[in-house]
């Protein structure tokens, strides 16, 4: 999977002229947490709701509220954005995204193809492709198998049981730990123990098999 599956390319942008206020509306109207700041088609920075809330006055300081309001007016976005900002391309596979973000403790990078903006790729998108992946929302039945000694071909032997006893694979995640590879399928059949019986009476060790979403 690439960022461009899942990244947005409905974008609401800003440019460095923009007032503060106005950004904020925008956000607030479009419920959205950061802002693309783009002049002549290109990206020259980000503006956040964190930038907007390091940008306002101190409650402790001794402006009035008329002057506080002076100053937001006059306050641009080329003010408080972030001007270095993390891009990646919309071919960068997903997991690319997920570790730039995790190394730069942020929780959202442009889309560059080349020098221009495509799309946008927030946590919650990547939140949103975990969950597509696992078959959260297909339903049906989530089996785990334990394969204590992970030989070549055996995946495909679980994947032809479970197609001669007329069950479709929806998705598969495998993960290799210290006690062999555990296997997780989510399955269009809504029958676990049925299901759980078949594997075991073929040898496999099924730790779950459970109904899901929705």
């Amino acid at each position: 999977m690439s960022v461009k599956d899942f990244m947005s390319a409905e974008l609401i942008t800003v440019e460095p002229e923009t007032k503060i206020f106005d950004a904020v509306d925008l956000m607030k109207k479009h419920d959205i947490h950061r802002l693309p700041v783009v002049k002549n088609g290109q990206l020259v920075g980000l503006i956040t709701e964190g930038t907007i809330q390091e940008a306002l006055p101190s409650k402790a300081t001794s402006l009035s509220v008329y002057e506080v309001n002076y100053l937001l007016n006059k306050t641009v976005v080329a003010d408080v954005m972030i001007k270095e900002v993390k891009t990646v391309s919309p071919r960068a596979q997903l997991e690319d995204a997920v570790y730039l973000m995790r190394q730069n403790n942020i929780a959202v990078l442009p889309v560059l193809e080349g020098e221009k903006l495509v799309g946008i790729i927030t946590n919650n998108d990547i939140f949103d492709a975990f969950l597509k992946l696992a078959g959260y929302h297909e339903g049906g039945t989530r089996i785990q198998i334990c394969i204590r000694e992970d030989k070549k071909g055996i995946l495909a032997e679980v994947a032809k049981i479970l197609a001669d006893n007329d069950y479709s694979i929806l998705t598969v995640i495998i993960d290799h730990t210290d006690e062999g590879a555990i296997v997780e399928m989510q399955l269009k059949s809504k029958e676990p123990e049925r299901i759980k019986g078949i594997l075991e009476a073929a040898g496999f060790e099924v730790t779950e098999a459970t109904l899901t979403n929705p």
